[in-house]
């Protein structure tokens, strides 16, 4: 089996709530998301997402994720896709660093495996723990009545657990937490994501200040020597995100006991490939995962649901339905949210298939 033809395509997903905002003033109304259609000499043809959170979250934007994939595509034509470590090799090789841009094609040449094997790609990602897992709901940021009306809202919708977007004045992100967690009972979870938006001395105040409340913390500053400083300040549950993209990062956090949870963004570290050796030595050392990534649709999302299903239970703190924050399906039999839980595609690869007048035309073309 050969690479004969890489196809990528440029699709506009826009909010169902109409923006969403995070820490440092950041919002995002309609997001960019890149597909990437992997053809072969067989017939048989994988798919892959990418859709990174606006120019300003990540060293990673949308344009700069189609430049990425024009410098890699020519050199994957003619390359076996099911031959995963020696693609992923070969994209290092050509385009130093850019993970978002390597991530879609890498999934697509994951979709690739699973059609030709006729094996969905949970059960190549390692086997599915149960009939599904739990979902959280990302909580956008807002003043704090109006987030803990979200809460509410999305509570009677069967989500249990979830991601208050904070990272701005710190007495506004106690206001914030206090709201929302009177919404909830003991056994709903609370996430305070700063994605990094305050300063080490800020964390510090909000750690103390909410030290009563039932709340996990998750990256308050941007780098991890201030998050360990955090860390060693709070009895809270602590999660690291932004900062811990591969093994060493994360095995540095494990001797340091820096986290306890990691959020797991599969475009951020490369791909699905890359994303399973993370998850994996997570796994066994006894660190909890959120499995996500940056953004997407319904490919995104499938391959999030493979990951998660994947990952043993009582190990998967928790994920997220991304193609429900936005208006617009680009594939059929996507998974999708039951009370506050999904499961992985049945069908071979990510067991979807894009829709073609969603995708519209291509933007770029390599053969």
């Amino acid at each position: 089996m050969k690479i004969s033809r890489i196809t990528a395509y440029q699709v506009d997903l826009p909010l169902r709530e109409g923006s969403y905002k995070w820490s440092g003033g950041n919002e995002v109304r309609v997001f960019d998301s890149t597909i990437v259609a992997i053809a072969t000499d067989t017939g048989v043809t994988g798919y892959g997402e990418v859709c990174p959170l606006g120019p300003a979250y990540l060293p990673a934007y949308a344009e700069g994720a189609r430049v990425g994939i024009a410098q890699i595509a020519p050199a994957l034509i003619g390359q076996d896709p099911t031959q995963i470590g020696p693609i992923n090799h070969l994209m290092d090789r050509v385009l130093k660093g850019h993970p978002y841009a390597k991530s879609p094609l890498d999934m697509a040449c994951w979709d690739i495996f699973g059609k030709f094997t006729e094996v969905p790609l949970a059960t190549l990602l390692g086997g599915r723990f149960g009939e599904d897992f739990p979902l959280y709901r990302a909580i956008s940021q807002q003043n704090p009545s109006e987030m803990a009306d979200m809460v509410a809202k999305y509570r009677d919708e069967g989500y249990s657990k979830f991601q208050l977007k904070v990272g701005g004045l710190p007495r506004d992100d106690v206001s914030r937490i206090e709201e929302c967690r009177k919404c909830l009972n003991s056994q709903e979870v609370l996430i305070a994501d700063a994605n990094t938006g305050w300063s080490q001395h800020q964390a510090l105040w909000v750690a103390e200040a909410i030290k009563s409340i039932d709340v996990y913390l998750e990256q308050p500053c941007q780098t991890y020597e201030e998050c360990l400083a955090v860390r060693g300040h709070t009895n809270k549950p602590f999660i690291l995100d932004e900062i811990m993209d591969n093994v060493p990062s994360i095995s540095r956090g494990i001797s340091d006991h820096a986290m306890d949870i990691v959020n797991l963004k599969i475009s951020r570290v490369g791909g699905i490939a890359r994303a399973k050796e993370i998850r994996d030595y997570c796994v066994r050392s006894g660190i909890a995962l959120t499995i996500e990534d940056t953004w997407g649709g319904d490919i995104v999302t499938a391959a999030i649901a493979a990951l998660a299903h994947s990952t043993p239970a009582e190990m998967l703190f928790s994920t997220t339905d991304f193609n429900s924050y936005v208006t617009k399906s680009i594939a059929q039999n996507a998974p999708a949210r039951h009370n506050g839980r999904m499961s992985a595609p049945m069908g071979p690869g990510l067991g979807v298939t894009p829709r073609a007048d969603a995708l519209g035309k291509p933007v770029l073309v390599f053969e």
